[in-house]
């Protein structure tokens, strides 16, 4: 049932079908009077939206081609947390036990479901199942943890892989909300997943008697986050929405637009699924009136005008009674999965049409029906990131070359799941840490600038609110008195002001900031001996402010091989190194475990050496990629001869600037998660924060808060590290969205700020000469710093950005900063320990000198 309002006007329904039928844009106030359309209004709709769906079948080279997925439905589970008012798949364990059927279906089971589908052509097994079902039902959770399961996305993960193994089907999965990092573990044993939007209308989920009060997973911010999460994890993702369970038609026509928002985003959806509502006996429900076809046709139209003529829009054949071709006249191109053996277990009372006839009413209306893949030829094309190395022989067994369908007359069989053969074997450009300063990078920028960041206007859009400065009213003079007595007590106000001081407000300022350093750990300038390795620079994750990520095909792209990696240690290790840093792009090849490899390597060519490696991203890779949790994954890193672990991939700790930053690295909440982990097992971390790009002064106060409370749970951090943003040659600048860096007021509010605010929790600020310069450098530890970091020996990453100050700095050039300060400078170890006597003397012997894979440097 829809909530009608005032039917609109002869005028304003000739205004928008006229809107429509010129191509131009159309906002939600016309798309709602078009939703109304009926009779010679829907006749006129329909043949607008079909133009747009076969100039769309053209431009991707199948036209007059509709097509459907030949799939096995698997109900995992129809145990579910939430209470939908419609729906007859959930229930409970009473009626399961009833039934003769356990909470889940066993491994055999569903081996069984999908080797008869595969007999019978199937290539797709749709896994369907409630949420998160052992949040409450504690029968749910018994079963899982008497087979060794943590959760029932552990038990989806470990049948997906059992399908691909014996059978050959390609999983398509819909468990329900899913968190960023929950499609990491999913992700690499799915060729797509979907969850259906539904509605936007939160009053339906929040008011009672609404169809979703009392569901946790129907509340819409939280469906849409999953959405955009599924765009940010790069998985090619099936959504919808489904009419007539009481929205108006302008809230249709918002949930329609907040499905083309994050498309524009994200370019993730590979199809829209609009779905009527056909009211089922023993629900509370039963006596809504079923969703008119003509309705349903109307929407149909409305979504393919308004997400265009590149989406692929379906709607359910076994729902449209035998309109099939009101369907297609209004603009549909894919009827969805169809099974030729299970029942539809959501809607059981409506069977799948069969095949021949499907395909026979769909020739009726002049369209030829091809079978595709759960994956759809588009996302193929797209190659990587969209589909993980591991299911790569599994659809390539299953699609046509030429066209990305599926391969006529080809039944799946069982394929190993398993990681790439031969990832580290050393290739690409792998002297870009030497020759970045000498020959520069080839080019400015990506081939694929355009479409991995996703859609630039639409960020551009999303990025503003933030760059908006904020007044602020405190009063700056009572802020720097509070400072200097005890900065402890510096409220969010107080602190804000400061973050904003200038002129001789902010000279204040780092005179405190400067006194408080002296008295928590004097006046040493420490450094640390170190080699920065970036192993590999291949990265698919899309972050937009870094110029060091490359494809695999890109000139500059390059991985190291194992032997390179422990040659550099060694090699660092000569010339008084005491610690390696490394961390690397996420690349698709790389195995959750070849991190440890990483590590023995260097462990067996220097025992001595400190490993300070593995961003939390390159964390969750690892375990996500192997199925560990994530401390389980940091012990076996720990054992591999993991010492600790750089806190870098914190960018600003708030997601409103991460997703304008980053389309797909971890979000706030999980960097936080990933570090704590760490801490509990030992392994002690730096704390950075990245700003000056598209940030705000409230975004720093309100990062730096984050990183004091997690040290005065866990006390892991070792220091803090400030990172300007370096804009050159970053792909969000050179889209014109960020700003060109912090000003030198910055730098020293954010230095002074980050003594202050993290006292006296984390005792150590470090300053970056890569990013600075010696100047910049030397004036930050007249701010509040103490610590300059490392050598480096090599340095990438921020290279490739643009930075202009080199990689590498000796000894001498460290206490030559140090003293433009005022200071004398003093080595360290990672942890901050006192440095043994024999690295001080090999540093000295050889300094000014770089390993062999480095020319030497004349200072």
């Amino acid at each position: 049932m829809t909530s009608h309002a005032q039917v609109p006007t002869a005028n304003a329904m000739r205004r928008a079908l006229r809107r429509a039928r010129d191509g131009v844009a159309l906002d939600t106030t016309e798309a709602a009077v078009l939703l109304r359309a009926r009779g010679e209004d829907l006749t006129a709709l329909s043949a607008i939206a079909a133009r747009v769906r076969d100039a769309g079948l053209a431009a991707v080279g199948r036209p007059g081609v509709l097509t459907y997925s030949r799939k096995v439905f698997v109900p995992l589970t129809r145990l579910c947390r939430d209470r939908c008012h419609y729906c007859t798949f959930a229930t409970v364990p009473g009626k399961l036990r009833k039934e003769g059927e356990d909470m889940f279906l066993s491994p055999d089971r569903v081996l069984a479901i999908a080797r008869q589908g595969a007999e019978l052509g199937c290539k797709e097994a749709l896994f369907t199942l409630g949420d998160r079902p052992e949040d409450r039902w504690p029968q749910a959770r018994e079963w899982l943890e008497s087979r060794g399961y943590d959760d029932t996305l552990a038990y989806v993960r470990a049948v997906s892989i059992m399908v691909l193994e014996e059978t050959g089907l390609l999983p398509h999965l819909n468990p329900g909300v899913l968190s960023w990092s929950d499609f990491q573990r999913l992700k690499p044993v799915s060729g797509s997943m979907g969850m259906m939007l539904e509605t936007t209308a939160t009053r339906l989920w929040s008011e009672p008697g609404g169809p979703h009060h009392g569901s946790p997973d129907k509340e819409p911010a939280v469906r849409l986050r999953a959405i955009e999460d599924a765009g940010r994890s790069n998985v090619p993702f099936t959504t919808g929405i489904l009419i007539g369970i009481g929205e108006t038609h302008e809230e249709r026509a918002e949930s329609i637009f907040a499905m083309r928002r994050i498309q524009r985003s994200y370019q993730g959806l590979q199809e829209i699924i609009v779905q009527n509502f056909r009211a089922k006996p023993d629900t509370a429900m039963r006596g809504t009136a079923d969703a008119e076809l003509t309705e349903l046709a109307a929407t149909i139209a409305v979504v393919r005008l308004i997400l265009g003529p590149s989406m692929r829009v379906q709607a359910p054949p076994n729902l449209v009674g035998r309109e099939y071709a009101m369907m297609i006249d209004a603009g549909i191109d894919d009827w969805g999965g169809v099974s030729p053996l299970t029942p539809d277990h959501v809607n059981p009372e409506r069977p799948w049409p069969v095949i021949e006839d499907l395909a026979e009413r769909t020739a009726e209306s002049g369209f030829e029906l091809r079978e595709r893949l759960t994956v759809y030829p588009e996302f193929l094309r797209r190659g990587e990131p969209w589909l993980d190395p591991r299911l790569t022989p599994h659809v390539r067994a299953l699609a046509d070359p030429q066209t990305g369908l599926a391969r006529e007359g080809v039944s799946p069989s069982g394929l190993p799941w398993q990681e790439p053969d031969e990832v580290f074997t050393g290739d690409g450009r792998t002297e870009l840490h030497r020759t970045i300063d000498t020959e520069g990078r080839t080019g400015d920028r990506r081939e694929d600038f355009d479409e991995v960041y996703g859609d630039w206007e639409a960020l551009r859009e999303q990025a503003a609110p933030g760059m908006v400065p904020e007044r602020v009213d405190s009063d700056v003079r009572e802020a720097l008195g509070r400072a200097a007595d005890d900065p402890e007590r510096l409220s969010d106000a107080q602190a804000l002001a400061l973050l904003h001081a200038e002129g001789p407000a902010l000279e204040a300022l780092c005179r405190i900031a400067d006194e408080l350093r002296a008295d928590t750990v004097g006046e040493d300038v420490t450094y640390v001996v170190t080699r920065n390795i970036n192993f590999t620079n291949v990265c698919y994750t899309g972050c937009r402010f870094c110029a060091f990520a490359q494809r695999r095909t890109d000139a500059d792209a390059y991985t190291l091989s194992l032997d390179q990696v422990a040659d550099r240690a060694a090699q660092a290790w000569e010339v008084g190194a005491v610690e390696v840093c490394m961390q690397g792009g996420i690349h698709p090849d790389l195995p959750g475990t070849a991190y440890f490899d990483i590590v023995r390597a260097v462990k067996q060519r220097v025992p001595d050496i400190h490993v300070h490696a593995f961003s939390p991203m390159e964390i969750v890779n690892g375990a996500t990629r192997t199925g560990m949790s994530i401390e389980d994954w940091l012990a076996a890193a720990q054992e591999a001869g993991l010492d600790s672990v750089p806190g870098t991939a914190a960018e600003i700790l708030d997601d409103e600037v991460r997703w304008v930053l980053t389309k797909g690295k971890l979000p706030a909440a999980t960097w936080i998660e990933v570090v704590s982990a760490a801490h509990r097992l030992g392994l002690r971390s730096s704390s950075t924060m990245m700003y000056g790009h598209v940030d705000q002064p409230r975004h720093w106060l309100g990062h730096l808060r984050t990183l004091a409370r997690v040290q005065q749970e866990t006390g892991g951090f070792t220091e803090f590290v400030t990172l300007p943003f370096i804009h050159t040659n970053a792909p969000v600048y050179l889209a014109g969205i960020a700003r060109p860096g912090p000003t030198m007021r910055d730098n020293l509010a954010v230095t002074a700020m980050a003594r202050l605010l993290l006292h006296p929790h984390v005792p150590n600020i470090q300053t970056s000469w890569v990013k600075l310069g010696a100047e910049g450098a030397a004036r930050m530890l007249r701010a509040g710093a103490n610590d300059l970091g490392g050598t480096l020996m090599e340095e990438t990453i921020s290279r490739m950005a643009g930075s202009s100050y080199g990689s590498y700095r000796s000894v001498r050039g460290l206490e030559e900063i140090a003293e433009l300060a005022g200071r004398p400078a003093v080595p360290r170890t990672t942890l901050y320990g006192r440095v043994p006597e024999e690295r001080v003397a090999a540093a000295r012997a050889r300094d000014g000198q770089l390993p062999e894979l480095l020319p030497l440097v004349e200072e």
